[in-house]
């Protein structure tokens, strides 16, 4: 959030300000977190509003009123979120307290309108609370958004903005997502739905357009001529440690794919909007998204992964020795599949998504791969040059190409032109994707969140896929635990057009 030369304190001084001309941020506002007991309350909202209470980034009258079936506390709040905090010394205790002065709670069903009337009547009570600005974070299973934001239209807005974030996953198909659209379309207006995937918070996702559109060197190559293949990963080193219940049910594509990786591509390949403004970048997106068939099963690998007798303890279980999944699962942990973009940009060239638990690294990126040069004159010792845009972690943007190997020998060699964001911004602390998105939510900028029309053709690529893995509940392709994933996977990468030539890996130079 700090730049080169300023103290973090001194940016949110700056944000601050700027946040303050506007009369609506001025007002009071209550945050309600709906599912106030769960792992992603304690481990993210939570933590997140207090970075953002702490730097000042919310409005002075914010309160933050929890709802759950648990009963809830105060203190007992305080002590499951207190390791995500990451409270510094430098942290002022009273404004801690401060914080923890501003919470409270209501307990109650979800599908209970008298707790929800009781709840309405909370916020009532509040500080301004008739008219405040009203915030409603479901961190809820999918199941209950339904019943949910019936309860919540009926009971609890107020006389200010009401603004509803939806975390993924927005249904389980095309069939149910537009069933959940036309629901929540019924209660609110599409400009107070904020449907959140946490990957457009992040640094690097959000570079991509300003990488893209702000250098005038890469606009000439961004193209077909140029661009043999697109590949955008995401890596996780751990498998679903005892979480393989609600994983099962979804799988990696859901995961994963359908939102993560094909939001990315948005970027990559969209083309330049209007303006930065939220409905033009969104815009561009779709006509994306419209441009891209279905996929089909032939271009896709599915792995599951099985323990490694000869790897570390955690390393040993495989997938289906998780007590929480169901025996017998067919659920794919791994998936690459080759999407194509039929339009003039683009025709012919692969964009390649891979995901994958319990792989050998955890790692996202984007990475460009271009042709070769024409008029081989160094006997093939070259190879392709690369550009990447590594999102986790270790942020950074490279470029592979060629140079002379210093010496005497007249021999080409592969090196990097990079950006390490370690290194180039070193006392700069890069904010949580969820503190820019929360920020946005209260600024009213859907720039970073999915439309309901981008979610639909989202559900269209990829909807008959799974319907098709389902019927046919044929058992995914083994691999290791700690391995790169299903070797099949590797084939389809070079089938595509991808050359993996292995002689060439980034060290990051932070950590020299």
């Amino acid at each position: 959030m700090a730049g080169p030369g300023l103290s973090r304190s001194e940016v949110c001084g700056m944000l601050r300000q700027e946040l303050t001309r506007d009369e609506a941020f001025l007002q009071p506002h209550i945050i309600i977190i709906l599912g106030a007991s769960g792992d992603l309350a304690t481990k993210k909202i939570y933590p997140t509003l207090w970075w953002l209470f702490r730097d000042r980034l919310l409005p002075d009258e914010t309160h933050v009123v929890g709802f759950a079936r648990s009963p809830l506390t105060v203190e007992s709040v305080r002590q499951q979120t207190l390791p995500h905090l990451k409270v510094s010394p430098e942290d002022p205790p009273p404004r801690l307290a401060q914080f923890w002065g501003r919470q409270s709670f209501v307990r109650g069903q979800y599908g209970d309108g008298g707790a929800f009337a009781r709840l309405g009547g909370h916020l009532r009570a509040l500080p301004g609370g008739e008219g405040a600005n009203r915030l409603f974070y479901l961190a809820l299973p999918p199941s209950l958004y339904v019943p949910v934001t019936r309860h919540l239209r009926e009971a609890c807005m107020g006389g200010g903005w009401n603004r509803v974030i939806v975390e993924k996953p927005f249904g389980r198909d095309l069939g149910s997502a537009e069933a959940l659209g036309r629901h929540l379309g019924a209660l609110f207006r599409e400009e107070q739905i904020y449907r959140i995937d946490h990957y457009l918070g992040k640094e690097m996702v959000q570079s991509l357009m300003v990488l893209r559109f702000g250098n005038r060197i890469f606009g000439p190559v961004w193209t077909r001529d140029h661009v043999a293949a697109v590949v955008l990963t995401f890596k996780e080193p751990f498998g679903t440690q005892g979480r393989g219940g609600y994983f099962d049910d979804f799988g990696i594509i859901r995961d994963v794919m359908q939102n993560h990786l094909l939001q990315m591509l948005c970027l990559v390949a969209m083309e330049k909007p209007a303006s930065t403004h939220p409905d033009d970048v969104r815009d561009e997106k779709v006509k994306v998204l419209k441009c891209i068939r279905p996929v089909e099963l032939d271009d896709v690998v599915l792995g599951q992964y099985v323990g490694d007798p000869e790897g570390p303890p955690e390393a040993r279980q495989g997938y289906l020795d998780d007590p929480t999944v169901p025996p017998g699962s067919t659920t794919a942990t791994f998936a690459a599949a080759i999407l194509r973009v039929a339009n003039e940009r683009w025709d012919g060239v692969p964009f390649v998504l891979r995901c994958g638990k319990a792989l050998n690294e955890r790692k996202a990126e984007v990475r460009l791969q271009f042709r070769e040069v024409p008029g081989d004159i160094f006997g093939r010792q070259c190879k392709r040059n690369e550009l990447v845009v590594r999102v986790q972690p270790d942020e950074a943007v490279y470029t592979k190409l060629m140079t002379k190997k210093p010496g005497l020998f007249f021999n080409p060699e592969e090196s990097e032109l990079d950006l390490t964001y370690g290194s180039r911004y070193k006392d700069v602390k890069l904010p949580d994707a969820y503190e820019r998105l929360i920020l946005d939510v209260l600024c009213g900028n859907q720039m970073h969140f999915v439309r309901s029309d981008e979610l639909r053709e989202a559900w269209r690529i990829f909807t008959p896929l799974l319907h098709t893995i389902e019927e046919r509940g044929e058992k995914p392709l083994p691999y290791p635990y700690g391995s790169r994933g299903p070797p099949e996977a590797d084939e389809l990468l070079k089938r595509a057009g991808f050359l993996y030539e292995g002689t060439y890996r980034w060290v990051n130079p932070h950590r020299l």
